[in-house]
């Protein structure tokens, strides 16, 4: 029996308003995905992966081949939000000035005097679309991590702060790695979700196929302010997380880790590198925003899980066995989900069977 079906403690009882943060989220939840859906056919897991990820103010990656509306997606979920939203294309001769901006000689007019302006980049903006972000080499990608990491930019010695909510939505396409730079982990782990985008069904195939070939076109409605998000982003900070579910998350965490004593066999045969405290993080703000989602004001163990590939996919580095075996991390994950106990007094067996 998991958590989910069991009640939050008494110690953990949310606030009235907390409450009604939950039932409002619930509305909202249902209104943005309605409007995505005027634009995007199918791709239900996605939407939902994305849209916990902004909830709990989180970097989102998608990755997928070309031509699953990837950018589509991302340039919709801007529309559908009062932000202001640039998409930066990533390309080989992409300058870091490009994305945070750069130092310009100013001449005033009417004291004829010369100085330096800060002109902004595109990264000043509330939504940042990176579209194809491996296609920039490595010192343009790490001109994204201060602004990923501290909500800021450094340029001529001076620190420029980005305006709230901020996020950085990109796209990557996985065959194509030609010309290609892949970003490193210290990057990736900054991503709070790796989405997989798939194939649509041929139902849904279909439906794109009509949609887009005719004339009709659909208008998407602004849904939320800044203001309107950042106050959801403290409500989901505010749900209350018994200590038995940060527990589940940080046992499942530690269990990617093929040098630690809890970790299962088939851990320390496949993985190279395992997933570090900030997995453990996410996976615990995920699943928070994840239970205001669906109404709840508490977390179970089922919403870790529930987020637990789109966190930890990245984060858990296979082996040349695994490569070999054709064995992803994904896999690796759905193992651990079925390993790593839910309960504490379960103790994770060292010896699993691979």
């Amino acid at each position: 029996m998991t958590s989910e079906s069991n009640p939050s403690p008494a110690n953990s009882a949310a606030a009235p308003s907390d409450v009604e943060a939950a039932r409002k989220l619930v509305e909202v939840h249902a209104r943005l995905r309605a409007e995505l859906a005027k634009v995007i056919v199918g791709q239900d897991k996605v939407v939902e992966e994305l849209l916990t990820a902004v909830f709990a103010r989180g970097h989102c990656i998608l990755v997928g081949v070309p031509g699953l509306a990837k950018t589509l997606l991302i340039s919709t979920l801007a529309k559908s939000l009062q932000l202001d939203f640039r998409r930066i294309q990533f390309t080989p001769d992409l300058m870091p000035a490009d994305i945070t901006g750069t130092e310009v000689i100013q001449e005033d007019k009417t004291t004829g005097e010369r100085g330096f302006k800060f002109v902004k980049g595109p990264v000043f903006a509330n939504v940042v679309l990176a579209d194809e972000i491996n296609r920039a080499p490595p010192k343009t990608q790490a001109a994204l991590l201060e602004a990923m990491q501290e909500y800021q930019v450094t340029a001529g010695g001076k620190r420029y702060a980005l305006n709230p909510p901020f996020f950085v939505l990109a796209t990557q396409n996985p065959i194509e790695q030609e010309g290609t730079y892949p970003l490193p982990e210290a990057q990736l782990d900054r991503f709070m979700f790796n989405v997989k985008v798939e194939y649509p069904s041929e139902a849904e195939e279909l439906s794109i196929v009509q949609r887009t070939t005719g004339g009709e076109k659909s208008e998407v409605s602004q849904i939320l302010s800044a203001a309107d998000i950042l106050a959801v982003q403290e409500a989901v900070r505010r749900v209350p997380v018994a200590d038995p579910v940060v527990g589940y998350a940080v046992r499942l965490v530690r269990a990617t880790r093929q040098n630690q004593p809890e970790a299962p066999e088939f851990v320390k045969s496949w993985v190279r590198w395992g997933a570090g405290p900030r997995a453990a993080q996410y996976l615990i703000l995920g699943a928070k925003a994840r239970a205001l989602i669906n109404g709840r004001n508490y977390v179970s163990t089922d919403d870790v899980k529930a987020v637990a590939h789109p966190v930890l996919r990245h984060r858990v580095l296979t082996n040349f066995q695994a490569e070999a075996e054709g064995v992803t991390s994904d896999v690796v994950v759905d193992r651990l989900l079925e390993t790593v106990p839910a309960h504490e007094r379960g103790a994770l067996s060292a010896s699993g069977a691979r």
